[in-house]
């Protein structure tokens, strides 16, 4: 291979390298672990042990490209917004380190890889396809009309273990709710945890959310509420599934992780919010996960 060639391949490549590091900044991707957890434990429920490798794999397709799909969107429609709060100005679209048509041909891509990989898992999956996308495409617009944008958001992440349900059995049960219930309550308070960043911000632009209608201190009231009754349907769960002694150690330590997570809150601090609002959750997600899952094994053998 002549020396030009090689450089101009090494040259594509570094660069197809810089973009997908930069669309894996743009959706967060290591924020996923926040809803697979817990569709993974929906899904293995749903089988009464490991799923098919078939189902496992569209369902994993389907959940990381519906979640990238849902980022992209949401940093689409809000970048002025990012681009006027000096929290978020660094973001890729207010830098223009990205384009908005690269973005949204981005999120065109992963919706349809999204209802490519519901229909390879059974017709109810594939027939609620464009429900699920129409839900967590709206939520970008909620902040702007109604302070329960947290818990909408939470309900369309809730989407996960309740898809990975359907996408397992292909029909309604009741389990798969309360776990999305459990996840849109987790969710719901620890988004408004990291809007007490921009209650000033939000005032002054019209948007709304908890701690901006609510203040401060009643803002971080609703969040410990919400985690409260969350925490109440994991133990919930305990009977439901009748779980054992194991999965109480894990929802004990995620409860304490929980209390430790609304302890450090400081919205002065950017370090304590990423830390309140994302490290500790994806650590409290990871705990329930492997505790769920060692107890349920354990139990089986």
């Amino acid at each position: 291979m002549k020396q030009g060639s090689a450089d101009l391949i090494m040259e594509m490549i570094r660069k197809l390298t810089h973009k997908t590091r930069m669309f894996g900044e743009l959706v967060m991707f290591s924020h996923t672990l926040f809803s697979l957890p817990f569709a993974l434990i929906s899904m293995v429920w749903a089988a009464g042990g490991i799923p098919a490798g078939r189902v496992l794999l569209w369902s994993l397709i389907a959940l990381v490209a519906a979640r990238n799909g849902a980022n992209a969107f949401n940093r689409l429609v809000d970048w002025k917004f990012d681009a006027a709060n000096p929290r978020t100005a660094h973001r890729h679209l207010p830098r223009k380190l990205l384009q908005k048509s690269e973005v949204a041909i981005f999120v065109a891509v992963n919706f349809a890889v999204f209802i490519f990989a519901a229909g390879m898992l059974n017709p109810l999956c594939l027939w609620l396809s464009p429900v699920a996308i129409a839900l967590i495409c709206s939520y970008s617009y909620t902040k702007r009309f109604t302070w329960l944008c947290h818990l909408y958001l939470g309900f369309t992440i809730a989407s996960a273990p309740i898809g990975a349900w359907f996408a397992v059995t292909g029909e309604f049960a009741f389990t798969p709710f309360v776990l999305g219930t459990i996840v849109m309550l987790w969710i719901g308070g620890f988004d408004i945890i990291y809007a007490t960043q921009d209650i000033d911000f939000d005032r002054d632009s019209g948007l709304w959310s908890v701690p901006s209608v609510f203040g401060l201190d009643e803002g971080l009231f609703i969040a410990r509420g919400l985690h409260t009754i969350m925490v109440l349907l994991l133990f919930s769960l305990y009977f439901i599934m009748g779980l054992g002694w194991l999965y109480l150690i894990g929802i004990l330590i995620s409860s304490v992780l929980l209390a430790v997570e609304h302890n450090i809150i400081k919205p002065s601090s950017r370090k304590r919010m990423k830390i309140a609002s994302y490290n500790l959750n994806q650590v409290i997600s990871m705990v329930i996960l492997l505790f769920t899952m060692t107890d349920y094994f354990l139990a089986m053998s």
